[in-house]
């Protein structure tokens, strides 16, 4: 965990693949449990801490998650996700030389539970929620392509299932068509950057997300 933004109400922080956001059946420490941890150590705090999850990446995802320090912000950053306020930027390394260019991709999303799974249609059928993007071509690597998408709307694997469908899964994705998985479990998919007005002070939020350590093929990209 690396701690990308703090104030009073507010703490953004850069989570690696393989953390759950919140807790669930695996039992593992959640990312949350793991930033109670840090405000209690800093602040020393004698009892609980609070800490409110306003949103989650998938496991195997990189990059910025934010966090409700107070009830207060809490409350205001869920009604803000909700309508659109927070704008994510995500970076995404995808098995295609194809330059899809720029564009917006609108796909009608069902979600199957027991497979953990999305899949996308090009109409709505039932039981499907609509799904949009923007996404535009950054550049190439030897063999993949490097795509930045930003969010319109929030659904289970949305990007992952979007790209997919476009053509484009994303490295390491095997669950979306990727040839072969990482070793190290992880998807080429990084939530990059974060915008929204503060939910207290009103001021301009803006955090980038560092790219994932060690990782030669992201920090070929980010010179893209």
């Amino acid at each position: 965990m690396e701690v990308v933004y703090e104030d009073n109400h507010v703490i953004i922080v850069s989570k690696r693949s393989g953390e759950i956001v919140q807790g669930d059946k695996t039992g593992d420490t959640p990312l949350s449990d793991t930033v109670k941890a840090y405000l209690k150590e800093k602040y020393q705090k004698p009892g609980a801490v609070f800490l409110g999850v306003v949103h989650r990446l998938d496991r195997p995802v990189w990059g910025l998650v934010v966090f409700a320090k107070t009830s207060k912000a809490l409350t205001r950053l869920n009604r803000m996700f909700a309508h659109g306020e927070v704008h994510k930027t995500y970076w995404a390394l995808v098995e295609s030389r194809r330059d899809i260019g720029t564009g917006r991709a609108t796909h009608w999303l069902v979600r199957n539970e027991q497979q953990n799974k999305s899949y996308a249609y090009d109409h709505e059928v039932p039981r499907s929620k609509q799904a949009v993007l923007d996404y535009r071509t950054i550049g190439h690597t030897d063999r993949y392509t490097l795509v930045e998408v930003r969010l319109l709307t929030g659904r289970h694997h949305q990007i992952r299932c979007q790209l997919a469908a476009l053509g484009c899964p994303i490295k390491g994705d095997l669950k979306y068509g990727a040839r072969r998985s990482n070793p190290d479990g992880s998807i080429c998919l990084l939530s990059r950057h974060v915008e929204f007005v503060h939910p207290v002070s009103r001021q301009l939020i803006s955090a980038d997300a560092p790219l994932p350590p060690d990782d030669p093929l992201w920090s070929c990209a980010a010179r893209l």
